[in-house]
């Protein structure tokens, strides 16, 4: 029975490498018996194989990204490992709702290694739960042990994870750093290896509805100057209440509903397109019926079918770490 169904994850294992993303999904569930989930994605040549499969809501995994455990494969909803990566052992390898594996790293899993939500570690990272080769009949050690990431951790690019590491909740852990044991909660990570330089609670700031609405202009302004105007070449404007986006295939109106319950949010012309970004409990809804909303006090958004919309969520997620939910736009 063994046998049989180790052949039956083989096959299913040389079929997702060599078959279009599009049929994928279907390999997975109908060769491997693996749960996937809505919109969940593989790449080209990009394959996986586990005891047990789970790939969350909208989870994806990138091409040329290969993982081979004997162990649990579980994917969260929305988590990502990008291209060109390679995860292998005889455990498992579990990666939390809304976290990122980076391109090119390096992943063993002899050992379990578990990721906790909004949880990444950065490009040509390298996590091993073993360390072995100098014969240990001749004397030499060999050292095992799990990798545990809590939520919220950020591992940076190029950080080594050692046999048995485990970095708390709401911690960072800078490039190149070497963590060997232990890391506390709430805690910056530097060095080789890696020690304790700061409390991530000193850090962080403190964020009132007013700071969040600060923070949403900031992030609305480099959208505009990175990915409209020097990616896309379009034109943003800057006016009362949000920004006016004009492109050859229309224009949009960016309408921002701040926390301020006595200010009142602009209201677009009839031909204008609307991305709604709300950061207000209760409000009263404009005259518009918007292509998308981002709901900054649920972390939900419908943006399915809008350009702009679809734009603003990547670029949250890609350049500041903020994920919403999605959801139906009737939702």
């Amino acid at each position: 029975m063994k046998g049989a169904r180790r052949m039956r994850h083989t096959i299913g294992f040389v079929l997702l490498f060599v078959l279009p993303p599009c049929l994928k999904p279907f390999v997975l569930r109908r060769v491997c018996g693996a749960q996937v989930g809505r919109h969940a994605s593989i790449g080209w040549f990009a394959t996986l194989q586990g005891r047990r499969i789970v790939l969350g809501d909208q989870a994806s995994i990138r091409a040329l990204s290969v993982i081979r455990c004997d162990g649990d494969v579980l994917i969260g909803n929305y988590a990502q490992v990008s291209s060109l990566t390679l995860v292998y052992g005889s455990a498992s390898f579990v990666v939390g709702n809304h976290s990122y594996v980076g391109p090119q790293s390096l992943i063993n899993c002899d050992e379990d290694v578990r990721l906790g939500h909004h949880t990444a570690i950065g490009a040509r990272a390298m996590v091993y739960t073993h360390g072995s080769w100098l014969p240990y009949t001749e004397g030499y050690w060999v050292r095992f042990g799990p990798v545990t990431l809590g939520d919220y951790v950020w591992c940076a690019a190029g950080v080594f994870l050692q046999p048995g590491a485990t970095v708390g909740a709401r911690s960072f852990v800078n490039s190149r750093s070497v963590v060997t044991g232990a890391i506390p909660e709430d805690s910056v990570v530097e060095g080789s290896p890696g020690r304790v330089v700061a409390d991530m609670r000193r850090l962080r700031r403190t964020m009132t509805p007013a700071r969040v609405d600060g923070a949403i202009h900031e992030m609305l302004q480099h959208f505009a100057d990175v990915e409209l105007r020097r990616v896309r070449g379009v034109e943003a404007f800057e006016e009362s209440g949000g920004w006016r986006v004009s492109t050859a295939r229309g224009t949009w109106r960016v309408i921002v509903v701040g926390s301020d319950p006595e200010a009142v949010p602009g209201e677009p012309r009839s031909s204008e397109r609307v991305v709604l970004v709300v950061n207000r409990q209760v409000w009263a809804a404009t005259n518009a019926h918007p292509g998308a909303i981002l709901d900054f006090t649920t972390m939900t958004a419908a943006v399915s079918g809008d350009a702009i919309g679809e734009a603003l969520v990547d670029f949250l997620k890609r350049y500041y770490g903020v994920q919403f939910e999605l959801r139906p736009k009737d939702g």
